[in-house]
C-alpha cells in the first residue's frame, strides 16, 4: 500500500467500471438546450445557434433554443421572474447545451454573461442544473478569426462543472456568412460547426447515463463524512431529550 497517510481511505473508492460503463443508457433523444449571446434583428449569433440546432436534429438529438429576450439582469428581479424561470427549467431538462456568443470589446456580450449567470450552481431539488451536463462553445466575430469569447465561455464552463468538449467554432466576418434570410452559407466555418455538433453528440452519448459517476468528488465525500460525523457526535455530547 503507497503511504498516503492524508488520504481518508474510507471515501477514497476503487473506481467502478460497471458505473462509468453502465449496460443500460438513456434511449431517448439527447436534450441539447442552445443560448446566444444578441437580441439584434441580424443577430449572427442566433443564425450560428440557428443552424447549429439544425444540425444537432439531423444528429438525432432534441434542439431547444432560448429566447432571451425580456430576461432580466441578474439581482434586478426575483428567481421566480417568468423568463428566467424559463431558462432555469431548461437547463434543468437539458443534457449538453451550446453557447454561442459574439465577441464585443474583445470579449463575450453582457447578454450571454446575463444568461450564464442566472443558472445557479447550487442545487435545485437536489440537483446541480450543469454538473456533469456537456458542452460546446462556438462565437461569432465583425472582423478577423479571434477566440476571446469561446475562450471566456470554456472558463465558465469549467467553473459550472460541465465536459466541455474539445472542438469549437470561431466564424470571422460573420457579416458574410450568412444568406438574407440568415442560412450559413457552405464552407469551411460551416463545416467547422457541423464537426462541433458531432463531437457534441457523441460526447453527450457517451457520457449521460455516467454524468453522475464522472463528477464523483473524493473531496466532496470527505466533506460530508466530516459533516456527518460532527452531527452524530454533536448529538451524543447533547443526549437525549
Amino acid at each position: 500500500m503507497p503511504d498516503t497517510p492524508n488520504i481518508s481511505t474510507p471515501d477514497l473508492h476503487d473506481i467502478d467500471e460497471d458505473r462509468l460503463f453502465p449496460q443500460t443508457r438513456p434511449a431517448h433523444p439527447p436534450r441539447i438546450l442552445l443560448l446566444y449571446g444578441s437580441l439584434r434583428d441580424r443577430s449572427f449569433s442566433r443564425f450560428a445557434a440557428e443552424e447549429a440546432a439544425r444540425i444537432l436534429t439531423r444528429l438525432d438529438a432534441e434542439a431547444r433554443l432560448f429566447d432571451p429576450s425580456g430576461l432580466p439582469l441578474v439581482d434586478d428581479a426575483r428567481d421566480d421572474h417568468p423568463k428566467v424561470t424559463e431558462l432555469r427549467d431548461l437547463v434543468m431538462w437539458s443534457e449538453g447545451m451550446v453557447w454561442s456568443s459574439p465577441e464585443r470589446h474583445g470579449a463575450m456580450t453582457g447578454l450571454m454573461k446575463t444568461q450564464i449567470d442566472w443558472i445557479p450552481l447550487a442545487p435545485i431539488g437536489g440537483v446541480r442544473p450543469t454538473q456533469g451536463k456537456t458542452l460546446a462553445v462556438m462565437q461569432v466575430c465583425g472582423g478577423s478569426q479571434s477566440f476571446n469569447a469561446v475562450n471566456q465561455l470554456r472558463i465558465l464552463g469549467r467553473w459550472m462543472r460541465l465536459i466541455t468538449i474539445p472542438n469549437q467554432s470561431s466564424v470571422a466576418k460573420a457579416w458574410d456568412k450568412f444568406d438574407a434570410d440568415g442560412r450559413m452559407m457552405p464552407g469551411p466555418f460551416y463545416n467547422r460547426i457541423v464537426d462541433v455538433m458531432e463531437e457534441l453528440m457523441k460526447f453527450t452519448l457517451l457520457t449521460r447515463g455516467a454524468s453522475d459517476y464522472l463528477t464523483d468528488r473524493y473531496s466532496e465525500r470527505v466533506e460530508s463524512t466530516e459533516a456527518l460525523s460532527r452531527r452524530v457526535n454533536l448529538s451524543r455530547a447533547v443526549g437525549p431529550k
